[in-house]
């Protein structure tokens, strides 16, 4: 399904979100920078670009393993938090980060040994993006796409405490906003597209070479983080909500504290799928 015959971007898709990724989403599987790192054989002097960077997840992640990396995101406040993250973390003297569109790029930027895709793909034009991103490989360049992996099923059963009511706040975030999914301005009927590998095989590219890393681990939620999840995400945006934004985190805090009086939630940390496609200049 082409997302674009219902939808087109618009610069609040993501806008008020940025604050509570880093605490609301569930990070990658404990080793998938490692991984990454491995497969790609980074040794310190390659440039990465980090597409739809959001607040640097990947980007700050992998700085250690590259001479240099470039995260490009349309949102100013992912880009605000990305540069606090990676000062935190030490590596400002060899991370750059811009607002921008993918469909912006080449943007004057150069060639890139790695471009990344954290969970960012579906929301660029397919049709040329990809291209781009090929013609700024350096020969044997690797696009790396990094995910959930999709295919696992994933309960909180034998866990201490309940599992985040996910399809309850889903139905009161419909209550609130009506039931087709928001993005920005407009909505998507269809959800977003997930035929990356159709895609990027009609761009020239090889692949994908697929690795697992395996999740499973217990993971501890507080209400705050379950609240900062749904605020994370382009579909529960907090501008979204407009002036009835405070009554809808009440609401959502109510729901909560019923399903866990103690505030705390069970989760099991989901799998990563790597996917690696190489470019070959011929």
């Amino acid at each position: 399904m082409d997302m674009t015959a219902d939808w087109q971007w618009d610069e609040t898709l993501f806008e008020g979100t940025a604050v509570y990724y880093r605490r609301g989403r569930i990070p990658y599987a404990p080793g998938t920078i490692e991984v990454i790192a491995r497969v790609l054989e980074a040794d310190g002097t390659q440039r990465l670009l980090d597409v739809g960077c959001g607040p640097g997840t990947i980007g700050v992640a992998l700085a250690p393993f590259f001479g240099e990396v470039v995260g490009i995101d349309a949102d100013a406040g992912m880009i605000a938090e990305a540069a606090l993250w990676a000062d935190g973390a030490g590596v400002t003297d060899r991370t750059r980060w811009l607002r921008m569109r993918a469909e912006e790029l080449p943007a004057g930027l150069g060639e890139f040994d790695v471009v990344a895709f954290g969970q960012s793909f579906h929301w660029m034009d397919r049709a040329t993006v990809p291209a781009t991103i090929r013609a700024m490989l350096r020969p044997g360049g690797a696009l790396v796409h990094v995910a959930d992996w999709k295919a696992e099923m994933r309960t909180a059963e034998g866990l201490p405490h309940p599992a985040p009511p996910y399809a309850a706040v889903d139905e009161l975030v419909k209550r609130y906003l009506g039931p087709t999914r928001r993005a920005g301005r407009g909505t998507l009927p269809h959800g977003t597209p997930g035929d990356e590998a159709e895609v990027l095989a009609r761009a020239g590219f090889d692949g994908p070479d697929q690795h697992i890393v395996r999740g499973g681990q217990h993971l501890v939620r507080t209400e705050d983080d379950v609240v900062a999840g749904t605020f994370s995400m382009s579909y529960a945006a907090p501008h979204l909500f407009g002036p009835r934004s405070d009554e809808f985190e009440a609401e959502l805090r109510q729901l909560l504290r019923e399903e866990s009086p103690t505030g705390l939630f069970s989760e099991r940390q989901p799998s990563t799928e790597v996917r690696i496609w190489y470019q070959f200049h011929i």
